[in-house]
């Protein structure tokens, strides 16, 4: 049997489709064309290796993945395309270590949109298309500075004959997926300033673009990631750079561009999410003992079970670096690092009151605790416990207890994540019996997704044979697909 299965990396839509085999990585950007107007440009990479290859008349062998993408407005479609993406014609189907790419470009008005992507292996017939449904917002102000999408490069080269890939007389290879490895060593990317011309008038015309790798969990730049330049006011001003991540630690990060004018005030910025697995760069032991941590408020803890729970406590909001380095100091129980490391933690987020800081924090970890707590979990260490600490307080809550079939389930929107709008959280409990509800599904940036997780909700009293199923069987009662599209 072949199984399609959805891994949100990423801003907006990024997917992995796995068949038989078939692997295949969808990312996009926003751009605004001065004579066209705004659009979306798509980018899908395929796993040739992950493919059906069929021999054509001529005795190659050729590879095609079907691809839909319907964009609708209101419910009424704006868009349409139903496309065949055929790989490189090969001679021998055993060297299929290689990757083909698909990029499309669909001219869309300023608005909200969903947007309905369909993909197969054209040559395996029997497989049900993976389909999926995400929102898009598309917004290009006429009247004031907006930065584009920001799209990730694998390759570039100075254009021959421009087509589908070229930008500003370079041709530009997208690089579909937002998860660098300790192989890649550089983080190139493209994006479009608009309308500074409109907005930055008179004699002084120059602004500035930073753009510079931040943490995602504390919003904090990196300095060794941080670069600006000077710009002149005009109609689309273009930010081609990189940045040589080899020393850039593992964790979760926003790539951000940021538009200030001549009084360094931010007027527009825009930020895309990526992943990094660095492991041979770790938080030395040498950066934490030289924090003073005398008269602090770390330094008067001074039982270490007290401590080591604190510590732990803050997990939901750690850097993988700062997780990884508490979680090999807490095996040696060296008090003194310990409050080193705590201090240093807080300091990070509130350099000018990081015990209030903490303060704040353990207000809401006493919240998750007393709410969330199991018999063999505290409830910050619960996936509810750790949604509430990273995020804070949901918008609305959706409790479903008794329906038939389903597993018990709570649903949790939120208005606004961060930079992310209307946001949902899935979280169902199949023991029936504990306060563990673990997290089935969302659609945040960073977060599990997972295409099946209604069929996984009602798997209590169904189960099916077809891994290719997403949505369950229809039950009396069930509400889950009203409940996540219309929250409370």
């Amino acid at each position: 049997m072949r199984k399609l299965v959805l891994i949100i990396l990423i801003s907006v839509l990024s997917f992995s489709a796995s068949a038989k085999k078939l692997q295949a990585y969808m990312s996009y950007s926003t751009f605004c064309s001065p004579t066209d107007g705004p659009y979306i440009e798509t980018y899908l990479t395929v796993l040739a290796k992950t493919v059906e290859f069929l021999k054509n008349d001529n005795g190659k062998f050729q590879a095609t993945v079907e691809i839909m993408m319907v964009f609708k407005k209101d419910g009424v479609i704006q868009d349409f395309k139903k496309t065949n993406l055929m790989s490189p014609e090969i001679d021998d189907t055993s060297k299929t270590d290689f990757t083909f790419i698909d990029q499309q470009r669909f001219l869309l008005p300023n608005g909200n949109y969903s947007v309905e992507i369909q993909i197969s292996d054209k040559n395996l017939k029997e497989v049900v298309p993976y389909k999926t449904i995400e929102n898009l917002l598309v917004s290009f102000p006429a009247d004031s500075v907006s930065v584009s999408g920001v799209q990730l490069i694998e390759s570039y080269k100075v254009a021959t004959n421009p087509g589908i890939l070229t930008k500003n007389g370079y041709d530009l290879v997208p690089f579909s997926i937002n998860y660098y490895p300790q192989s890649i060593k550089k983080l190139t990317f493209y994006s479009e300033i608009y309308n500074t011309d409109k907005v930055f008038t008179g004699s002084n015309t120059k602004f500035i673009v930073n753009y510079y790798i931040e943490s995602f969990e504390t919003n904090k730049y990196l300095n060794s990631f941080y670069s600006f330049k000077k710009e002149t006011a005009k109609n689309v001003v273009v930010v081609f750079n990189e940045f040589d991540i080899t020393e850039l630690p593992s964790g979760n990060y926003n790539l951000v561009i940021e538009v200030k004018d001549k009084d360094n005030k931010s007027v527009a910025s825009n930020k895309l999410f990526f992943q990094r697995s660095n492991p041979g760069i770790q938080l030395e032991l040498a950066d934490i003992k030289s924090v003073d941590v005398t008269s602090t408020f770390a330094d008067k803890i001074n039982d270490i079970d007290s401590l080591t729970d604190f510590i732990k406590s803050t997990y939901p909001v750690s850097t993988q670096m700062e997780k990884m380095f508490a979680e090999n100091h807490l095996k040696k129980s060296d008090i003194i690092v310990l409050k080193q490391y705590f201090y240093n933690f807080w300091v990070n987020r509130n350099a000018l009151s990081p015990e209030k800081a903490w303060l704040t924090y353990y207000t809401e970890v006493k919240k998750v605790n007393a709410e969330y707590k199991t018999i063999i979990k505290k409830g910050y260490e619960t996936d509810r416990g750790r949604v509430y600490l990273q995020y804070g307080a949901p918008n609305s809550i959706t409790e479903s207890v008794n329906e038939p079939s389903a597993y018990p389930y709570e649903i949790w929107h939120y208005y606004t994540l961060n930079n992310q709008k209307n946001k949902k959280f899935v979280f169902y409990n199949t023991d029936l019996v504990t306060n563990d509800y673990e997290l089935l599904h969302s659609d945040a940036i960073g977060e599990i997704s997972d295409p099946s997780w209604q069929m996984k909700l009602v798997n209590r009293n169904t189960s099916t044979n077809n891994p290719d199923q997403i949505k369950g069987i229809d039950h009396f009662g069930g509400k889950s697909d009203d409940f996540y599209k219309n929250p409370y």
